[in-house]
Parts: C-alpha cells; sequence; structure tokens
C-alpha cells in the first residue's frame, strides 16, 4: 500500500499521479505499485512538486510495517531506536509589540466595547 499527499502542487503532478494510483481526497493519492513505479513516482514529485509539500509513505517489513519520506515539510521524519518519529520543530513565542501613539500606552487584546460586541452582555 502506497499513500502520497501533495499539499500546493501543480494540477499536472496531479493528474500524473491519477495515471497510477486512485485520488481518494483532493491531492491525497493510493495504490499498490511495484517498489520500481513507487520509486519512480516519488522521483517526478520531487523534480513538479514547485513550491508545493509532498509525503509518501508505503507499507515495508519493519517494526512499525511501514515507512514515510517528506518534500519541503517543515515536519522531518527521525529514527529513533529504530522506530521513526516526526520531529516537528518548536515554535516560539512571538511577543508582539504595539506601537505607542498619544503617548500614552496600550494594553494588547479586546477592548471592552469588542468584548461585548463578540460575547454579548454588559
Amino acid at each position: 500500500m502506497t499513500v502520497i499527499v501533495l499539499t500546493n502542487c501543480p494540477a499536472g503532478l496531479r493528474g500524473f499521479l491519477t495515471r497510477w494510483l486512485l485520488e481518494i481526497s483532493p491531492g491525497v493519492f493510493l495504490g499498490a505499485p511495484s517498489t520500481r513505479v513507487r520509486d519512480l513516482l516519488w522521483a517526478e514529485v520531487h523534480k513538479y512538486a514547485g513550491q508545493g509539500r509532498a509525503l509518501l509513505a508505503y507499507q515495508t517489513n519493519n517494526e512499525q510495517g511501514y515507512t514515510f519520506q517528506t518534500h519541503d515539510h517543515s515536519w522531518h521524519p527521525t529514527d529513533h531506536e529504530g522506530v521513526t518519529l516526526i520531529h516537528r520543530p518548536t515554535r516560539k513565542p512571538t511577543h508582539r509589540t504595539e506601537p505607542q501613539t498619544g503617548g500614552g500606552s496600550r494594553t494588547a487584546g479586546w477592548s471592552k466595547a469588542a468584548k461585548r460586541r463578540k460575547f454579548g452582555g454588559r
């Protein structure tokens, strides 16, 4: 079993993959091609993905029973004692600074009037 997931890729690449795999949802392709065909399809995805992202997952003979590869993802597969895990980058908190106008300080967040409009009440 092979699954390829495309995000923000050209329509021509999606059309190419439908020759070999079934598109079960927009950008999600499923099938059981041979290893050789799967590797050729993945090479074409690398070649024509452009600014898009791609994920390949397929069945294999290991502890998990499957493996996966990514293309232009911020999440990367990482081997941990023989088990492949996804390494998600930590998101650093961003502090938004509001410009001070009129000599006074502004507090970040919703005003009292905006809260009343959004949530009701007095």
